[in-house]
Protein backbone atom coordinates (compact mmCIF):
# COMPACT_ATOMS: atom_id res chain seq x y z
CA UNK A 1 0.00 0.00 0.00
CA UNK A 2 1.51 3.32 -1.12
CA UNK A 3 0.90 6.37 1.02
CA UNK A 4 -0.92 9.28 -0.68
CA UNK A 5 -0.41 12.70 0.91
CA UNK A 6 -3.30 15.18 0.60
CA UNK A 7 -1.81 18.70 0.70
CA UNK A 8 -4.21 20.69 -1.52
CA UNK A 9 -7.36 20.66 0.59
CA UNK A 10 -6.56 23.42 3.10
CA UNK A 11 -9.81 25.27 2.43
CA UNK A 12 -11.61 24.35 5.62
CA UNK A 13 -12.07 27.91 6.82
CA UNK A 14 -13.59 29.17 3.57
CA UNK A 15 -15.94 26.17 3.33
CA UNK A 16 -17.02 26.61 6.95
CA UNK A 17 -17.77 30.33 6.46
CA UNK A 18 -19.59 29.62 3.20
CA UNK A 19 -21.68 26.89 4.82
CA UNK A 20 -22.64 29.15 7.73
CA UNK A 21 -23.54 31.94 5.30
CA UNK A 22 -25.70 29.56 3.28
CA UNK A 23 -27.36 28.40 6.50
CA UNK A 24 -28.29 31.99 7.30
CA UNK A 25 -29.65 32.45 3.76
CA UNK A 26 -31.58 29.19 4.07
CA UNK A 27 -33.15 30.32 7.33
CA UNK A 28 -34.05 33.67 5.81
CA UNK A 29 -35.45 31.95 2.68
CA UNK A 30 -37.53 29.64 4.84
CA UNK A 31 -39.00 32.56 6.76
CA UNK A 32 -39.67 34.67 3.66
CA UNK A 33 -41.05 31.69 1.76
CA UNK A 34 -43.36 30.87 4.63
CA UNK A 35 -44.62 34.46 4.76
CA UNK A 36 -45.17 34.46 0.99
CA UNK A 37 -47.09 31.19 1.16
CA UNK A 38 -49.36 32.63 3.87
CA UNK A 39 -50.14 35.68 1.74
CA UNK A 40 -50.72 34.13 -1.63
CA UNK A 41 -48.83 30.91 -2.05
CA UNK A 42 -47.00 31.82 -5.27
CA UNK A 43 -44.75 29.29 -6.96
CA UNK A 44 -41.67 31.40 -6.15
CA UNK A 45 -42.54 31.41 -2.47
CA UNK A 46 -43.01 27.65 -2.49
CA UNK A 47 -39.64 27.14 -4.25
CA UNK A 48 -37.82 29.49 -1.87
CA UNK A 49 -39.41 27.82 1.15
CA UNK A 50 -38.56 24.32 -0.13
CA UNK A 51 -34.94 25.22 -0.89
CA UNK A 52 -34.55 26.75 2.56
CA UNK A 53 -36.02 23.69 4.27
CA UNK A 54 -33.78 21.29 2.27
CA UNK A 55 -30.61 23.23 3.06
CA UNK A 56 -31.47 23.57 6.75
CA UNK A 57 -32.12 19.82 6.90
CA UNK A 58 -29.07 18.64 4.92
CA UNK A 59 -26.55 21.47 4.98
CA UNK A 60 -24.94 20.13 8.19
CA UNK A 61 -23.45 17.30 6.13
CA UNK A 62 -20.77 19.69 4.84
CA UNK A 63 -19.55 20.25 8.39
CA UNK A 64 -18.57 16.56 8.49
CA UNK A 65 -15.91 17.24 5.88
CA UNK A 66 -14.07 19.78 8.05
CA UNK A 67 -10.87 18.30 9.53
CA UNK A 68 -8.35 20.01 11.81
CA UNK A 69 -4.85 18.48 11.83
CA UNK A 70 -2.33 19.57 14.45
CA UNK A 71 1.48 19.36 14.33
CA UNK A 72 2.82 15.79 14.14
CA UNK A 73 -0.64 14.34 13.50
CA UNK A 74 -2.06 12.42 10.56
CA UNK A 75 -5.50 11.27 9.45
CA UNK A 76 -5.98 8.31 7.12
CA UNK A 77 -9.15 8.67 5.02
CA UNK A 78 -11.20 6.11 3.11
CA UNK A 79 -14.23 6.70 0.89
CA UNK A 80 -16.66 3.78 0.69
CA UNK A 81 -13.87 1.36 1.58
CA UNK A 82 -11.25 2.82 -0.78
CA UNK A 83 -8.12 4.53 0.52
CA UNK A 84 -8.01 8.07 -0.86
CA UNK A 85 -5.12 9.62 1.03
CA UNK A 86 -3.61 10.89 4.30
CA UNK A 87 -3.72 14.35 5.83
CA UNK A 88 -0.25 14.88 7.33
CA UNK A 89 0.50 18.59 7.28
CA UNK A 90 -1.05 20.70 10.02
CA UNK A 91 -3.96 22.86 8.91
CA UNK A 92 -7.74 23.21 8.49
CA UNK A 93 -8.99 20.92 5.72
CA UNK A 94 -12.21 20.23 3.89
CA UNK A 95 -12.59 16.77 2.39
CA UNK A 96 -15.46 14.72 1.08
CA UNK A 97 -18.03 14.64 3.91
CA UNK A 98 -18.53 10.91 3.40
CA UNK A 99 -14.86 10.13 4.03
CA UNK A 100 -14.16 7.96 7.08
CA UNK A 101 -11.03 8.20 9.24
CA UNK A 102 -9.34 4.84 9.91
CA UNK A 103 -7.09 3.99 12.85
CA UNK A 104 -7.42 0.39 14.14
CA UNK A 105 -5.05 1.13 17.03
CA UNK A 106 -6.99 4.13 18.35
CA UNK A 107 -8.22 2.26 21.46
CA UNK A 108 -5.05 0.27 22.09
CA UNK A 109 -3.33 1.16 25.35
CA UNK A 110 0.22 -0.09 25.87
CA UNK A 111 2.83 0.71 28.51
CA UNK A 112 4.11 3.65 26.47
CA UNK A 113 3.97 7.39 26.05
CA UNK A 114 0.50 8.32 24.86
CA UNK A 115 -0.54 9.28 21.36
CA UNK A 116 -1.54 12.83 20.56
CA UNK A 117 -4.94 13.30 22.26
CA UNK A 118 -5.62 9.57 21.93
CA UNK A 119 -7.79 9.18 25.00
CA UNK A 120 -11.46 8.53 24.15
CA UNK A 121 -13.93 11.28 25.00
CA UNK A 122 -17.19 10.39 26.71
CA UNK A 123 -20.46 12.01 25.68
CA UNK A 124 -23.33 11.75 28.19
CA UNK A 125 -26.89 11.87 26.87
CA UNK A 126 -30.21 11.45 28.61
CA UNK A 127 -32.64 8.90 27.20
CA UNK A 128 -36.42 9.38 27.12
CA UNK A 129 -36.87 6.82 29.92
CA UNK A 130 -34.71 8.88 32.24
CA UNK A 131 -31.66 6.64 31.97
CA UNK A 132 -28.26 8.11 31.14
CA UNK A 133 -26.47 6.76 28.07
CA UNK A 134 -22.75 7.25 27.45
CA UNK A 135 -21.01 7.16 24.10
CA UNK A 136 -17.27 7.07 23.49
CA UNK A 137 -15.90 9.30 20.76
CA UNK A 138 -12.53 7.85 19.74
CA UNK A 139 -9.92 10.10 18.18
CA UNK A 140 -8.84 8.45 14.91
CA UNK A 141 -5.77 10.64 14.41
CA UNK A 142 -2.39 8.91 14.17
CA UNK A 143 0.49 10.39 16.13
CA UNK A 144 3.68 11.00 14.14
CA UNK A 145 5.67 11.90 17.24
CA UNK A 146 8.51 9.79 18.59
CA UNK A 147 7.00 7.58 21.29
CA UNK A 148 8.56 5.34 23.92
CA UNK A 149 7.38 1.77 24.39
CA UNK A 150 8.33 0.22 27.73
CA UNK A 151 7.71 -3.45 27.16
CA UNK A 152 7.12 -5.63 30.19
CA UNK A 153 10.08 -7.52 31.64
CA UNK A 154 10.74 -10.86 30.01
CA UNK A 155 12.24 -13.97 31.59
CA UNK A 156 14.62 -15.43 29.03
CA UNK A 157 17.36 -18.07 29.16
CA UNK A 158 20.77 -16.79 28.09
CA UNK A 159 23.15 -18.85 25.96
CA UNK A 160 24.27 -20.82 29.06
CA UNK A 161 20.70 -21.66 30.03
CA UNK A 162 20.58 -19.27 32.99
CA UNK A 163 17.20 -17.52 33.32
CA UNK A 164 17.52 -13.74 33.30
CA UNK A 165 14.94 -10.98 33.52
CA UNK A 166 15.37 -8.17 31.01
CA UNK A 167 13.34 -5.14 29.98
CA UNK A 168 13.80 -2.75 27.09
CA UNK A 169 12.55 0.69 26.08
CA UNK A 170 12.00 1.26 22.36
CA UNK A 171 11.70 4.75 20.86
CA UNK A 172 9.67 4.59 17.65
CA UNK A 173 7.41 6.56 15.33
CA UNK A 174 5.06 6.04 12.40
CA UNK A 175 6.60 7.09 9.07
CA UNK A 176 4.12 5.51 6.62
CA UNK A 177 0.51 5.82 7.72
CA UNK A 178 -0.90 3.70 4.89
CA UNK A 179 1.27 0.70 5.84
CA UNK A 180 0.59 1.20 9.54
CA UNK A 181 -3.18 1.15 9.02
CA UNK A 182 -3.66 -1.31 6.17
CA UNK A 183 -0.67 -3.71 6.20
CA UNK A 184 -1.15 -4.92 9.79
CA UNK A 185 -4.23 -5.35 11.93
CA UNK A 186 -3.02 -3.19 14.85
CA UNK A 187 0.38 -1.55 14.47
CA UNK A 188 0.84 -0.92 18.22
CA UNK A 189 0.23 -4.52 19.22
CA UNK A 190 2.28 -5.66 16.24
CA UNK A 191 5.24 -3.57 17.43
CA UNK A 192 4.93 -4.87 20.99
CA UNK A 193 4.92 -8.51 19.86
CA UNK A 194 7.90 -7.95 17.56
CA UNK A 195 9.80 -6.35 20.46
CA UNK A 196 9.21 -9.47 22.57
CA UNK A 197 10.31 -11.76 19.75
CA UNK A 198 13.43 -9.74 18.89
CA UNK A 199 14.41 -9.56 22.56
CA UNK A 200 14.27 -13.35 22.90
CA UNK A 201 16.18 -13.92 19.66
CA UNK A 202 19.08 -11.67 20.72
CA UNK A 203 19.30 -12.42 24.44
CA UNK A 204 19.64 -16.17 23.90
CA UNK A 205 22.88 -15.51 21.95
CA UNK A 206 24.69 -13.84 24.88
CA UNK A 207 25.68 -15.00 28.37
CA UNK A 208 24.74 -12.79 31.28
CA UNK A 209 28.40 -12.28 32.14
CA UNK A 210 31.62 -13.02 30.27
CA UNK A 211 31.97 -16.78 29.77
CA UNK A 212 34.73 -18.80 28.06
CA UNK A 213 34.23 -20.49 24.67
CA UNK A 214 31.12 -18.47 23.76
CA UNK A 215 30.71 -17.00 20.27
CA UNK A 216 28.21 -14.11 20.27
CA UNK A 217 29.06 -12.61 16.87
CA UNK A 218 28.62 -15.72 14.75
CA UNK A 219 32.14 -15.66 13.30
CA UNK A 220 33.12 -18.97 14.92
CA UNK A 221 35.60 -17.31 17.33
CA UNK A 222 34.97 -17.06 21.06
CA UNK A 223 34.69 -13.48 22.30
CA UNK A 224 33.98 -11.53 25.46
CA UNK A 225 30.47 -10.38 24.60
CA UNK A 226 27.89 -10.43 27.40
CA UNK A 227 24.57 -8.88 28.32
CA UNK A 228 26.10 -7.02 31.25
CA UNK A 229 29.31 -5.90 29.61
CA UNK A 230 28.13 -5.29 26.03
CA UNK A 231 24.79 -3.60 26.69
CA UNK A 232 25.23 -1.05 23.87
CA UNK A 233 26.03 -3.76 21.31
CA UNK A 234 23.12 -5.90 22.50
CA UNK A 235 20.72 -2.93 22.38
CA UNK A 236 21.83 -2.06 18.85
CA UNK A 237 21.27 -5.64 17.68
CA UNK A 238 17.83 -5.65 19.30
CA UNK A 239 17.00 -2.40 17.48
CA UNK A 240 18.10 -3.82 14.12
CA UNK A 241 16.12 -7.01 14.73
CA UNK A 242 12.94 -5.06 15.56
CA UNK A 243 13.39 -2.72 12.59
CA UNK A 244 13.68 -5.64 10.18
CA UNK A 245 10.29 -6.90 11.40
CA UNK A 246 8.30 -3.63 11.53
CA UNK A 247 9.41 -1.94 8.30
CA UNK A 248 6.40 -3.44 6.51
CA UNK A 249 4.16 -1.82 9.13
CA UNK A 250 5.43 1.70 8.33
CA UNK A 251 7.27 2.04 11.66
CA UNK A 252 10.77 3.40 12.24
CA UNK A 253 12.68 2.28 15.33
CA UNK A 254 14.81 5.21 16.48
CA UNK A 255 16.51 3.64 19.47
CA UNK A 256 16.36 0.64 21.79
CA UNK A 257 17.82 0.57 25.28
CA UNK A 258 18.04 -2.06 28.03
CA UNK A 259 16.25 -0.67 31.09
CA UNK A 260 16.44 -3.69 33.42
CA UNK A 261 18.79 -6.66 33.61
CA UNK A 262 19.11 -9.20 36.42
CA UNK A 263 19.19 -12.91 37.09
CA UNK A 264 15.80 -14.48 37.69
CA UNK A 265 14.87 -14.66 41.41
CA UNK A 266 15.21 -18.45 41.58
CA UNK A 267 18.94 -18.35 40.78
CA UNK A 268 19.85 -14.83 41.87
CA UNK A 269 21.15 -15.93 45.31
CA UNK A 270 23.28 -18.72 43.84
CA UNK A 271 24.73 -16.44 41.18
CA UNK A 272 25.53 -13.85 43.84
CA UNK A 273 27.49 -16.46 45.80
CA UNK A 274 29.27 -17.43 42.59
CA UNK A 275 30.25 -13.83 41.91
CA UNK A 276 31.43 -13.42 45.49
CA UNK A 277 33.51 -16.59 45.24
CA UNK A 278 35.02 -15.43 41.97
CA UNK A 279 35.87 -12.07 43.54
CA UNK A 280 37.50 -13.75 46.54
CA UNK A 281 39.57 -16.00 44.28
CA UNK A 282 40.73 -13.04 42.21
CA UNK A 283 41.63 -11.12 45.36
CA UNK A 284 43.55 -14.08 46.80
CA UNK A 285 45.45 -14.51 43.55
CA UNK A 286 46.47 -10.87 43.62
CA UNK A 287 47.57 -11.15 47.26
CA UNK A 288 49.64 -14.27 46.58
CA UNK A 289 51.29 -12.71 43.53
CA UNK A 290 52.18 -9.65 45.56
CA UNK A 291 53.45 -11.71 48.50
CA UNK A 292 55.72 -13.83 46.28
CA UNK A 293 57.14 -10.67 44.73
CA UNK A 294 57.80 -9.18 48.15
CA UNK A 295 59.54 -12.35 49.33
CA UNK A 296 61.75 -12.39 46.25
CA UNK A 297 62.62 -8.74 46.81
CA UNK A 298 63.44 -9.36 50.51
CA UNK A 299 65.79 -12.25 49.69
CA UNK A 300 67.51 -10.23 46.97
CA UNK A 301 68.03 -7.28 49.33
CA UNK A 302 69.48 -9.56 52.03
CA UNK A 303 71.93 -11.09 49.57
CA UNK A 304 72.94 -7.74 48.05
CA UNK A 305 73.61 -6.06 51.39
CA UNK A 306 75.12 -9.25 52.91
CA UNK A 307 73.16 -8.71 56.08
CA UNK A 308 72.95 -12.40 56.88
CA UNK A 309 73.99 -15.60 55.19
CA UNK A 310 71.04 -17.99 54.83
CA UNK A 311 71.26 -21.59 53.77
CA UNK A 312 68.43 -23.30 51.88
CA UNK A 313 66.66 -24.48 55.02
CA UNK A 314 66.69 -21.03 56.59
CA UNK A 315 65.52 -19.49 53.31
CA UNK A 316 62.62 -21.97 53.22
CA UNK A 317 61.64 -21.09 56.79
CA UNK A 318 61.86 -17.39 56.04
CA UNK A 319 59.75 -17.74 52.89
CA UNK A 320 57.16 -19.72 54.84
CA UNK A 321 56.97 -17.12 57.60
CA UNK A 322 56.75 -14.20 55.16
CA UNK A 323 53.98 -15.87 53.14
CA UNK A 324 52.01 -16.59 56.30
CA UNK A 325 52.32 -12.96 57.38
CA UNK A 326 51.52 -11.47 53.97
CA UNK A 327 48.74 -13.86 52.94
CA UNK A 328 46.99 -14.34 56.27
CA UNK A 329 43.56 -12.90 57.05
CA UNK A 330 44.64 -11.81 60.52
CA UNK A 331 47.57 -9.87 61.87
CA UNK A 332 50.58 -12.03 62.66
CA UNK A 333 51.39 -12.62 66.34
CA UNK A 334 55.09 -12.17 67.11
CA UNK A 335 56.93 -15.20 68.57
CA UNK A 336 60.21 -14.75 70.38
CA UNK A 337 62.65 -17.56 69.62
CA UNK A 338 65.58 -17.59 72.02
CA UNK A 339 67.11 -20.69 70.54
CA UNK A 340 68.34 -21.79 67.16
CA UNK A 341 66.34 -21.49 63.94
CA UNK A 342 66.75 -25.28 63.49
Amino acid sequence: MKEIILNKKKNGMSVMLLTIFLYLLAIAATILGGIGMDKGGSILSIVVFSVGIVWVSLGWIFFLGLKVIGPQEALVLTLFGKYIGTLKESGFYFVNPFCVAVNPAAKTKLNQSGDVDSSPKTVISAAASGQVATTEIVNKKISLKAMTLNNSRQKINDCLGNPVEIGIAVIWRVVDTAKAVFEVDNYKEYLSLQCDSALRNIVRIYPYDIAPNVDTTGDGIADEGSLRGSSDVVANRIKEEIQSKVTDAGIEVIEARITYLAYAPEIAAVMLQRQQASAIIDARKMIVDGAVGMVEMALEKLNENKIVELDDERKAAMVSNLLVVLCGNRDAQPIVNSGSLY
